[in-house]
C-alpha cells in the first residue's frame, strides 16, 4: 500500500514488505525488511492473537490481563499463500496478512464477509521522552458500525463517534463524559452486518481509543509505550465475544457467598460502635432486609491500615461477633497509603524488608493520603504480595471480619496535579521492572489480588468477599466493584445504569454503584428511583459521604421507607435467579446483565439503546431516571413479555408507554420463563424455609430456565455438591407440561416448589405428576393456579377440560 506522507511527516514508521515467514506450532511469524515481527498466535478457533515488535525482538511475555485457565486449541489450521497475501484459515476465521505493509484484513471463514480491516494497520513513532515506541492500530469503520464496551465509561452504552483515554484516575464527582476514569478495561465489541467482534489491547501503557471521531470511517487504538499486542475474538454473537473475552481474562475464581448479594448499608463514616448498632438495629425494627454495614476509614487508629481505634471501638471482635448474630456481615476499608511512623508496625516491617515503591533514583515514593505521609507497597512484586495477603489474618480469622474493600488504589495521592505517582517511580512488575507508566493501571489490581489470597486464606472454608474501586482487564477474578464516588442527581442515576451495563459487557459483571450518590444528599424520590434500579445491579449498596446527611432507607420519610422495603424484598425473593445468574457467569462467561443490543443484536433497534437492559436471561428492566415520572416510554425487545406487576402480555420489538407511579417501576418478565423466589428474609440464612416459590409464565411453544443452587458459602460445589435444576416448559392450547431435570448432588433444605401459573389458556381438569393423577385442590381451578409439587418431581402435566 502507498503510506500517507502526512501521516509520515508527524513521525510515524511503518512495516515494509515481508522477506521472512516461519511457523511454529500455532504461531506464525512474519518479518519486514525493515526489522518489524508480526507474530500471529491461534489461541482458539475464534480468537486470534497479533503482536507486533519494531526492533526484531519482542518483550518478555507476561500479562497480568490473561488467565492460565483460559481455553486454548482449535480444531483446524491451514496457511497458504498466494502472490499478495498469507492465509490463516481456522474453522471460523480467515485471516489474511498482506505481503507489502503486513495488513490485516479478517473474515467469517463461513460466509467470506469481511469483519475487520487495517486501514493504515500497526504503525508506531519513537518516544525519545521516555524511550520505546508510541504503537498505534487504525482499522477500518465500517458502514454502520458500532462499538461497546471499555468498562466504566460514564457515556451512553455504544460509542460510536467518541474518544477515550485509559488511564486509572480518582475521579471524584465524575460527571457525564468525563474520562480518564476509575478503572482501564482495554476491551472493545463490536457489530456490524449483524456480525460481533471484540478487540482486547493489552497494554497496560496509558492507552487511547477513538471509534471513528477524528475520521468518521477510522477506528483507531494506541499506547504510550509497551508492544502492539491485541487479540482478536469473534462471534459471530455478541454474548460469545464477551464469554470469550471472560474466558480469556478470567472469570470469578469462586462464587460469591449468597450473602454478598443481598443488601449493603455504608457510609463514610459510621462510628462508634454506638452509631453502627443504632443503624443495624432500625434495619431490623423497620424489617429493611440488609446483610452488610460497612465500617470506612474513622475505624481505623490515626487511618492506619490494620488498626483500630479502641475509643470508637473498643472491643472489635465482640462487636462484629454480635453484628453476626443479628444478620450482619462486617465490611471494612483498606487503603494501599501506609503511614510513615515507626512506631508502627506495618509500616515498619515494609520499611524492614523494603516492600514500599521507590522513585527512580533510590528514595521511597511518598504522598499524602488520609493518615497523611504515606509510603505505598510494590503490589507488582509477588513477596509484596504475599506479605500484604498475611496482614489479614487478625481482620479476618481472629475478629470475624467477612468483607474488604480496597479504596484509593488507582493509586490516588492528595496535593500533585496528577493526583497519583509521578511517572519515575519503579515497580518490580513480577521481576519486569519497570517505571509507573507501565504499572499504573495494574497497581489497583495487583493490590485486590492480594487482597483476595488474603481473604480467600483466611475465610476458608468460606468464601472471600473483596471490592475494588480501580480495575484493569482481569480484575473480575478476584473481587466485585462500584463505580466510585458519583452524585446525588438525577443525571448520575442514568450514569450509573449505563456504568453497571458496559462493565457487564466488559467482562466485569460483580459491579454496582452508590446507591443515592456519594456525593451530594438526594431528595427521597431519587433516593428510591435509585433503589429500583440498584436491586437489579449484581452488587447492591448503599453509600455516602454523609456530608449532607444521613442517606439510609429511612430519613426521607415513610412513603419513601415503605418504597424501599417493597424493592428491597424483591432482591431478596429473587436472590435464587441471581445466584443462578452468577453460576452461568462463572461457568460459562455468560454476563448477568445485558444490554438491548447483547440480549437481541439482530434487532437494529437496540444498537443505540441505553436505558433499558435484561438482568440474567428473562427479566426486562427499565429505570425511571427523571423527577415527578408517572411512567416513561421504553423499548421492549422482539419476543412477548409480562407485565411483572399486573401480568399483562406485550408484545416486544416497538416502543411502549409504561405506567410507572414512585411505588412501581418498568419490569417485565420473558415470556415462558421459570422464576425462582425464595421467601422474604432479612439477611440470608434467617429462615430455613420448606418452599420455593416457581412463577411459571405461559408460553405457547417451549422454553428453558434453570435454578442453581448449592450451600451458599465454601467450596463443595466444586466437588460436585451443587444442584443444577433445568426446567423445560411446555404449552399448548389444552394442554402444558413443566418437566425437571437435575444435576448434583447437593440436597437443598426446601422439600417442595410452589408452582404459580400465569395466563394458562385453560380451565385445568386434571393433573399428573410423574404420570400419577392428584387430585385439584379449590386453589388449581381456573386461569390462576397455583400448585404445590414435590421438589424432586420429574414431570408436571395439566390437562384442559
Amino acid at each position: 500500500m502507498i503510506v500517507n506522507t502526512e501521516l509520515e511527516q508527524k513521525g510515524n514508521l511503518f512495516p515494509s514488505r515481508i522477506i521472512g515467514y516461519k511457523k511454529d506450532v500455532d504461531t506464525l511469524y512474519f518479518t519486514t525488511k525493515n526489522n518489524v515481527i508480526l507474530q500471529v498466535t491461534i489461541v482458539r478457533d475464534s480468537v486470534i492473537r497479533f503482536r507486533y515488535a519494531t526492533t526484531g525482538k519482542f518483550e518478555n511475555d507476561f500479562s497480568y490481563g490473561i488467565t492460565m485457565h483460559a481455553s486454548r486449541g482449535y480444531s483446524f489450521l491451514e496457511i497458504t499463500e498466494d502472490d499478495t497475501h498469507y492465509i490463516i484459515k481456522t474453522s471460523k476465521l480467515i485471516c489474511k496478512v498482506e505481503k507489502l505493509s503486513l495488513q490485516v484484513s479478517i473474515y467469517d471463514a463461513i460466509d467470506l464477509v469481511l469483519i475487520n480491516e487495517d486501514e493504515i494497520g500497526f504503525h508506531w513513532e519513537e518516544s525519545y521522552e521516555f524511550g520505546g515506541d508510541i504503537v498505534k492500530m487504525s482499522k477500518i469503520s465500517q458502514k454502520a458500525e458500532s462499538y461497546y464496551g471499555l468498562g466504566d465509561k460514564p457515556v451512553d452504552v455504544n460509542l460510536k463517534g467518541k474518544r477515550f483515554e485509559n488511564w486509572v484516575t480518582d475521579s471524584y464527582a465524575f460527571g457525564k463524559d468525563t474520562d480518564p476514569i476509575y478503572k482501564a478495561i482495554p476491551f472493545y465489541t463490536s457489530i456490524c452486518n449483524n456480525k460481533a467482534y471484540g478487540i482486547f489491547f493489552d497494554n497496560t501503557f496509558r492507552t487511547y481509543f477513538d471509534f471513528a471521531q477524528e475520521r468518521r470511517n477510522v477506528t483507531s487504538f494506541w499506547a504510550q509505550g509497551g508492544e502492539m499486542d491485541y487479540y482478536f475474538i469473534y462471534g459471530p454473537q455478541m454474548q460469545d465475544v464477551v464469554a470469550n473475552y471472560t474466558d480469556l481474562t478470567g472469570k470469578p475464581h469462586a462464587l460469591p457467598p449468597l450473602w454478598a448479594l443481598g443488601f449493603h448499608q455504608c457510609k463514610w463514616s459510621y462510628y462508634p460502635e454506638s452509631n453502627v448498632k443504632q443503624i443495624t438495629k432500625t434495619f431490623r425494627d423497620l424489617q429493611i432486609p440488609c446483610d452488610a454495614i460497612y465500617l470506612d476509614i474513622d475505624y481505623m487508629d490515626g487511618f492506619r491500615c490494620f488498626t483500630w481505634d479502641k475509643n470508637h471501638f473498643p472491643d472489635p471482635k465482640r462487636m462484629v461477633t454480635e453484628l453476626e448474630e443479628e444478620g450482619f456481615k462486617t465490611v471494612v476499608i483498606i487503603d494501599p497509603g501506609i503511614k510513615i511512623d515507626l512506631e508502627y508496625d506495618v509500616f515498619k516491617e515494609a520499611l524492614d524488608k523494603d516492600y514500599f515503591c521507590k522513585r527512580a533514583d533510590g528514595p521511597y515514593m511518598k504522598g499524602k493520603v488520609w493518615p497523611g505521609e504515606c509510603y505505598f507497597p510494590d503490589y507488582t512484586k509477588p513477596e509484596v504480595r504475599e506479605w500484604w495477603s498475611g496482614l489479614f489474618q487478625e481482620l479476618i480469622e481472629d475478629i470475624g471480619v467477612k468483607g474488604v474493600w480496597n479504596d484509593m488504589n488507582e493509586p490516588a495521592v492528595m496535593d500533585v496535579p496528577n493526583k497519583s505517582f509521578p511517572n519515575d517511580v519503579r515497580h518490580d512488575y513480577d521481576g519486569n521492572h519497570c517505571s509507573h507508566r507501565k504499572a499504573h493501571n495494574i497497581y489497583g489490581m495487583q493490590m485486590a489480588r492480594a487482597t483476595y489470597h488474603g481473604l480467600k486464606k483466611y475465610a476458608y472454608p468460606k468464601r472471600p468477599f473483596v471490592i475494588t474501586r480501580a480495575a484493569y482487564s482481569g480484575t473480575q477474578r478476584y473481587t466485585s466493584t462500584w463505580m466510585g464516588d458519583n452524585v446525588a442527581t438525577w443525571e448520575h442515576l442514568a450514569i450509573a445504569n449505563n456504568q453497571a451495563q458496559r462493565m457487564a459487557m466488559s467482562g466485569f459483571s460483580f459491579a454496582g454503584s452508590d446507591i443515592g450518590g456519594f456525593a451530594e444528599q438526594p431528595q427521597g424520590e431519587l433516593f428510591a428511583r435509585w433503589i429500583q434500579l440498584g436491586i437489579f445491579h449484581s452488587f447492591c449498596r448503599v453509600h455516602s459521604s454523609g456530608d449532607h446527611g444521613d442517606q439510609e432507607p429511612w430519613v426521607f420519610g415513610q412513603e419513601i421507607t415503605d418504597i424501599v422495603r417493597k424493592f428491597v424484598e424483591i432482591r431478596y425473593q429473587l436472590l435464587p435467579y441471581l445466584y443462578t445468574a452468577f453460576w452461568k457467569h462463572i461457568n460459562h462467561g455468560t454476563p448477568i446483565l445485558k444490554s438491548l443490543v447483547l440480549f437481541d443484536q439482530e434487532d437494529a433497534q437496540t444498537h443505540y439503546r441505553s436505558d433499558e437492559f435484561v438482568y440474567g436471561d428473562q427479566i426486562l428492566v427499565c429505570p425511571i431516571q427523571e423527577p415527578n415520572a408517572k411512567g416513561r416510554r421504553m423499548y421492549v425487545p422482539r419476543g412477548k413479555w409480562y407485565n411483572f406487576w399486573t401480568k399483562e402480555i406485550i408484545e416486544g420489538g416497538k416502543e411502549i408507554w409504561v405506567d410507572a407511579d414512585i411505588d412501581s417501576m418498568p419490569i417485565f418478565i420473558k415470556e415462558g420463563a421459570v422464576i425462582p423466589k425464595y421467601p422474604v428474609q432479612q439477611y440470608v440464612g434467617e429462615k430455613n424455609f420448606d418452599e420455593i416459590t416457581l412463577d411459571v409464565y405461559y408460553k405457547a411453544g417451549k422454553e428453558k430456565s434453570q435454578l442453581y443452587d448449592d450451600a451458599h458459602d465454601g467450596y463443595d460445589y466444586k466437588k460436585g455438591r451443587y444442584s443444577l435444576r433445568t426446567f423445560k416448559l411446555t404449552g399448548k392450547k389444552k394442554e402444558f407440561i413443566l418437566t425437571q431435570h437435575k444435576e448434583g448432588t447437593f440436597d437443598a433444605a426446601y422439600s417442595k416448589f410452589i408452582v404459580n401459573l400465569h395466563n394458562l389458556p385453560f380451565k385445568i381438569a386434571s393433573v399428573q405428576i410423574d404420570n400419577v393423577e392428584v387430585e385439584l385442590n379449590q386453589s388449581e381451578k381456573g386461569e390462576s393456579q397455583s400448585i404445590t409439587v414435590d421438589k424432586e418431581f420429574s414431570e408436571l402435566h395439566l390437562f384442559a377440560k
